[in-house]
């Protein structure tokens, strides 16, 4: 575990320094799905036998992480710092390179290592199945967090590519059910490869990793960030008192 702990950090150093001289600490969205690729075949390939289950789970971890970095990628290239990390370049001033890479950087390298912790746990013992109806159980959750982030996205992007939307609010499709199928889908999926790995005996207190990732979508970076900045367009409130949240669920009636 310390390993890789090590290995996220010096990860996350090179992306600081590259952010640094870009002066554009977005990239740091760039290594966040790439990164538990990474941290996931590090781990794998240091061992001496690799189980299917081991490859199942690197090879989840990887259909998302490498999707959620084109997707980002194609999104933020040759393009301004995204409002979050201009604003906190703003606010920090003299200090913000030292403050980027402990708030910006090192912690998001924390968290990464938090959230990968049952796979990394996974991939350093050999193992077998406990339990096959939580193993599935775990295909199956990931599966809709993935379906419900693609899709989302895929939605989002096909209504941004309208120019008569410009400036409106994003209510159909999986938006009508929550307002943050993406976000819902990222944590669904890290739920997902928790019942995975304790299917094939990890600890069960390795729950501190799906719990960190829905914390901080839900009440961090995440949703308050994109709300904040969602607050003053025509519609949110209305939009806001028929749809969820986070969890989707049909859109409440009596409410336009």
């Amino acid at each position: 575990m310390i390993e890789s702990l090590g290995f996220i950090g010096v990860y996350f150093t090179i992306f600081f320094f590259v952010g640094t001289i870009q002066k554009n600490n977005s990239i740091v969205d760039q290594a966040w799905g790439i990164g538990f690729v990474l941290v996931a075949f590090f781990n794998l390939l240091r061992l001496e036998t690799i189980q299917l289950t081991h490859l199942i789970v690197v090879g989840l971890i990887s259909l998302w992480g490498l999707r959620l970095f084109y997707h980002i990628f194609k999104r933020n290239h040759k393009k301004a710092e995204d409002f979050r990390y201009a604003k906190w370049r703003e606010e920090w001033g003299k200090w913000v390179i030292p403050r980027a890479f402990l708030q910006v950087y090192m912690l998001q390298g924390l968290f990464m290592w938090i959230i990968a912790l049952p796979a990394i746990l996974l991939l350093n013992t050999l193992h077998n199945i406990n339990s096959s109806a939580i193993w599935s159980l775990g295909i199956i959750v990931w599966l809709w967090g993935y379906c419900f982030e693609v899709v989302g996205d895929v939605q989002l992007k096909t209504y941004k590519s309208n120019p008569a939307n410009k400036g409106k609010l994003m209510t159909q499709g999986l938006w009508q059910y929550t307002r943050h199928p993406n976000y819902y889908g990222e944590a669904t999926m890290w739920w997902g490869i928790w019942l995975l790995c304790i299917s094939c005996g990890v600890g069960l207190w390795t729950v501190v990793g799906p719990v960190t990732i829905t914390f901080l979508l839900l009440f961090v970076s995440g949703v308050p960030m994109l709300e904040k900045a969602m607050a003053n367009r025509d519609g949110f409130v209305e939009y806001a008192a028929r749809t969820n949240k986070f969890i989707p669920w049909f859109p409440k009636k009596g409410v336009k």
